[in-house]
């Protein structure tokens, strides 16, 4: 009887170590869990606080450059950098905004559409360039505070109404290009920067 006591004593107290042993693998488990879990949201609230303050810079930025692009088109010193062109048929193709775009320099305008990186095109860039005179520029602000800018443009190559339509706080804008000799209307996409901060090449000009 006392072997059978005895023995059964030994078989209580494994038992009892084991689940000891199995109480602490699972803390031990329990602990990890919660350490990375503490972990992963210390880092989603740093990637928040990141993301929070990259959103304000790029608004800050959007600000300034939308104010620089305002005083460029009230100054008739500016250039519209193209990144895509759409064309009277739906085709909508992105291009160089260095080799396409609009610029407006005092009373000159030129108007560059080089959608081809592939054939040099009659301005040796792909496209073609025509510049000309200015007359009849108007600047209107909405309610919304939108900004449409509208003006001629006459010259040998070239005689058109171009109209540009600026977004709201930022320097982005869409241009709509009327040839008055033809139905070919056009249409671009890109930002406007001042005309001292434009890098575009001018091709050769009809």
């Amino acid at each position: 009887m006392k072997k059978v006591l005895m023995t059964f004593t030994v078989i209580v107290a494994v038992l009892s170590l084991a689940a000891l042993d199995i109480n602490a693998q699972n803390n031990s488990r329990s602990g990890k869990r919660q350490q990375e879990l503490d972990k992963w949201h210390q880092e989603m609230a740093e990637f928040r606080a990141r993301s929070e303050q990259r959103r304000e810079l790029d608004a800050l930025t959007d600000s300034i450059a939308g104010i620089q692009a305002a005083a460029a088109v009230q100054n008739r010193d500016f250039v519209l950098e193209a990144d895509q062109v759409t064309f009277k048929n739906g085709n909508t193709v992105f291009v160089n905004s260095n080799t396409t775009f609009i610029s407006v320099k005092g009373n000159r305008a030129v108007v560059q559409i080089s959608p081809s990186n592939f054939s040099s095109g009659p301005n040796g860039l792909g496209g073609v360039t025509v510049d000309g005179s200015i007359s009849g520029m108007q600047r209107m602000v909405d309610k919304k505070g939108r900004t449409t800018v509208s003006f001629n443009v006459m010259g040998i190559g070239i005689n058109a109404q171009i109209e540009i339509y600026m977004v709201p706080g930022t320097n982005r804008a869409s241009a709509t290009i009327y040839p008055n000799f033809n139905s070919n209307t056009v249409w671009v996409e890109g930002d406007i920067v001042p005309y001292e901060n434009s890098d575009v090449f001018e091709g050769a000009s009809l």
